[in-house]
């Protein structure tokens, strides 16, 4: 019986490894693809804004599009909500401090399957110089040809630090942040 056990584990192992070795990296089409955020804001009830995906990685086992590791960084100093005022205060160092934190990066560390076009991934994000764990949703769109996610995670701004400005109070905590990902 521990013979059965042994083999089976290795076998396994070497499959888990086939897997690994034969793995795709696909590249992140920015062009193609957007970060959005939403937060309540009590004289505008929410306010919504872009923010660049300037490049990422979706590596992906063959014949499957749930991914098996994601990593992408963003660039806050791009950030549009419609308003160049807002744009302004929200990429000083009140809030995003993109002078100094020029890139925001994410790396996942768990991807789980729900089934063929649901999953969800895990994993830190790094914004204004704090990484903090993260947890999206996420929903497969497309073919294996021209691939498509769309992730939506929440998150709360004051343990990444963006809780220094007078307005703090009339700010929401809670930031939703969606992801629509392209890859090339």
């Amino acid at each position: 019986m521990r013979a059965v056990i042994a083999c089976t584990l290795l076998v396994a192992a070497l499959l888990a490894r086939a897997d690994a070795d034969d793995a795709i990296a696909r590249a992140i089409d920015p062009a193609h693809s957007r970060a959005t955020f939403s937060v309540r804001h009590v004289f505008v009830d929410r306010v919504t804004g872009a923010i660049p995906i300037v490049s990422g990685n979706v590596t992906l086992a063959p014949d499957s599009s749930i991914p098996l590791a994601v990593s992408a960084q963003l660039a806050p100093a791009g950030v549009s909500s419609g308003d160049r005022d807002r744009d302004a205060s929200l990429a000083s160092a009140d809030f995003f401090d993109a002078k100094a934190f020029p890139l925001w990066t994410f790396a996942s560390t768990k991807i789980a399957a729900v089934d063929a076009t649901h999953g969800t991934i895990d994993g830190n994000l790094t914004i204004h110089g704090v990484t903090q764990p993260v947890h999206l949703d996420v929903v497969v769109r497309g073919d294996p040809t021209h691939l498509q996610y769309h992730a939506v995670a929440h998150l709360d701004r004051h343990r990444f630090g963006m809780n220094v400005t007078r307005l703090d109070p009339a700010i929401g905590a809670d930031v939703e942040i969606a992801l629509d990902i392209t890859l090339k």
